[in-house]
C-alpha cells in the first residue's frame, strides 16, 4: 500500500468563513432568482406572448415544458461543473456559472415576442432556458461544497443552510420583483414590457455577484487535495459511477422528494392555476405576493433545519420535514381551490415549513455521503439527477393531471407519493453528520451509507 503524501491541515479564520458563507448565499440567490422568474413568467407571459398560436391548453402546457426542458441539461452542466470543481476548484466553476446564468436571463428580457418574429421567438427562448439550465446544474454543487467545507464540523448544516437559504431568496426576489412591476405595469402594460424589466435587472445583480465572490477563498478540503496531486482522479465522474451509483440514485431520490412538492410555486405552477381566467381567475398581485411571502417562510426554515441537522442529525430531521411535507402537500390544493387568499397564503406558508425542513440539511448530508476527492462530481451530479426525477416536468405533469382528470385530486396524490419515496430514500440512508470531510479520510469516506449490511 503507497504511503499518503503528508498534506498541512489548510486553516481558516471565522471572518473567512462568514465570508465564504454570505459569497454563496447571495451569489446562490441571484442564480437562482435568474432561473425562478423564467419559471413564473413561462405560465403568466410566455404561454401568450410566445406560444399563443398553439391554443390556451397547449401553449400552457409547452410553456411548463420548456420549465422543464432546462432540467434535462442540468446533468450536462453538473458533469461539467463537478469534473472542473474537482480538477480545478469549486470558486472557478462559479464564477463561470454566475456569468452564464445571466446573460441568458438578460437575452430572454431583450427577445422579441412571437407577433414580432415568429418561430424564432420560441426557438430563441428555448436556447437561452438551456443555458439556464446548463448554469443552474453547476452553480449548486460547487456553492454548497465551498461553504460546507469551510464550516466547523459541528456547524456544517448551518453553514450549509446558506445557500440553501440563496434558492428561496432567489424565488422572493423573483416574485418580488413581478409583484412591484405588475403595480409599476399594471393589466396589459406588464404584458407589453413591464415583465422584461426584472430579467434586465439580472445584469446588475451579475455584477453585484461578481464582486462578491471575487474576493473568497478556495475551499480548504480542495486546496489538501490540490497539495497531494495523486489522489485527484483524472476522471472523477466515471469513478463515481463505477463506485457509487446506488448512492447518487438514493441521494436524487431524497431530493426529488423535496423538488416535486416545491416546483408546484417555483415552477410557476401554483401561479398560473390560481390566476387562469377559465378557473379560479384570482388577482394575480395577490397570488405574486402569497408567493413571496411563502418564499420568505421558506429560507427561514431552510436556515432552522440546516442548524437542527447539526444536532439531530442530518437523517432525523429529513425524516421530520417529509412527516410535516406529505401533510402540507396533501392539503394545498383543496386550500387553493376555495380561491380564499387567506387560505391560498396559509396553505403556502404551512408547505415551506416542510420543504424548509427538508432542504436546510441537504448541503451538509450531500457533501457527507462523498469522498473528497470525487465530491465535487457526486454532490453537483446527485443534484441534478434529482431535479429531473422531481422538480423537472412536477408543473407539466400537474398540468396534464388537471386537464385529464378535470380536477387536482390526482396532483395532490401525485405529491404525496414523491414526498413518501423521499422519506423511504432517507431512511435506507446511515446518518453520517459529523464524519471527517478531508482527503486523508477516503476509506472512511467511501464505505458504510446504507443501514442494509453491504451497500455502499
Amino acid at each position: 500500500m503507497t504511503a499518503k503524501t503528508p498534506v498541512r491541515t489548510i486553516q481558516t479564520t471565522s471572518a473567512e468563513r462568514r465570508r465564504v458563507v454570505a459569497a454563496t448565499t447571495i451569489g446562490t440567490a441571484i442564480e437562482w432568482y435568474d432561473f425562478f422568474l423564467y419559471a413564473s413568467v413561462a405560465g403568466l407571459v410566455f404561454n401568450q406572448l410566445m406560444f399563443g398560436p398553439l391554443g390556451p391548453g397547449a401553449a400552457t402546457i409547452v410553456a411548463f415544458l420548456t420549465v422543464g426542458l432546462s432540467f434535462l441539461f442540468r446533468p450536462l452542466g453538473a458533469f461539467l461543473a463537478g469534473h472542473y470543481a474537482d480538477r480545478l476548484g469549486r470558486r472557478v466553476v462559479l464564477m463561470v456559472t454566475l456569468f452564464t446564468m445571466g446573460a441568458a436571463t438578460a437575452l430572454i428580457g431583450l427577445l422579441p415576442t412571437f407577433d414580432t418574429i415568429g418561430i424564432w421567438a420560441p426557438i430563441l427562448l428555448i436556447i437561452f432556458r438551456i443555458l439556464q439550465g446548463i448554469s443552474a446544474g453547476g452553480e449548486w454543487g460547487s456553492a454548497v461544497l465551498l461553504a460546507v467545507e469551510h464550516a466547523p464540523d459541528n456547524k456544517r448544516g448551518l453553514f450549509g443552510a446558506g445557500p440553501q437559504v440563496g434558492v428561496p431568496a432567489g424565488l422572493l426576489l423573483s416574485s418580488g420583483a413581478l409583484a412591484i412591476m405588475n403595480i409599476i405595469a399594471p393589466g396589459d402594460a406588464f404584458m407589453e414590457w413591464g415583465w422584461r424589466v426584472p430579467f434586465l435587472f439580472s445584469i446588475v445583480l451579475v455584477l453585484i455577484g461578481f464582486y462578491i465572490r471575487r474576493g473568497v477563498d478556495e475551499s480548504p478540503v480542495f486546496t489538501e487535495i490540490a497539495e497531494r496531486k495523486e489522489i485527484a482522479p483524472a476522471n472523477p465522474v466515471g469513478k463515481l459511477f463505477r463506485n457509487h451509483w446506488k448512492l447518487v440514485l438514493t441521494g436524487a431520490l431524497v431530493f426529488a422528494g423535496n423538488g416535486t412538492v416545491g416546483y408546484m410555486t417555483t415552477g410557476g405552477y401554483i401561479q398560473n392555476y390560481a390566476t387562469n381566467p377559465d378557473g379560479l381567475a384570482m388577482d394575480r398581485g395577490a397570488i405574486l405576493t402569497a408567493v413571496t411571502i411563502s418564499a420568505a417562510s421558506w429560507m427561514l426554515f431552510t436556515l432552522i433545519a440546516g442548524a437542527v441537522s447539526d444536532y439531530l442529525g442530518r437523517r432525523n430531521t429529513y425524516i421530520l420535514g417529509f412527516s410535516i411535507q406529505v401533510i402540507g402537500a396533501a392539503a394545498l390544493f383543496p386550500l387553493v381551490n376555495t380561491g380564499n387568499m387567506a387560505y391560498v397564503t396559509g396553505a403556502l406558508i404551512f408547505l415551506t415549513v416542510g420543504l424548509g425542513f427538508t432542504y436546510g440539511q441537504q448541503s451538509a448530508m450531500y457533501a457527507e455521503l462523498f469522498p473528497a476527492s470525487i465530491r465535487g462530481s457526486g454532490v453537483s451530479i446527485t443534484y441534478a439527477i434529482g431535479s429531473i426525477l422531481g422538480g423537472a416536468f412536477a408543473p407539466t405533469i400537474a398540468a396534464a393531471l388537471v386537464t385529464a382528470t378535470g380536477t387536482t385530486f390526482a396532483v395532490s396524490a401525485y405529491l404525496v407519493g414523491a414526498t413518501v419515496v423521499g422519506l423511504i430514500a432517507v431512511l435506507l440512508l446511515k446518518d453520517r453528520t459529523g464524519i471527517p470531510l478531508g482527503p486523508d479520510h477516503e476509506e472512511e469516506q467511501s464505505t458504510g451509507h446504507f443501514i442494509l449490511a453491504g451497500g455502499k
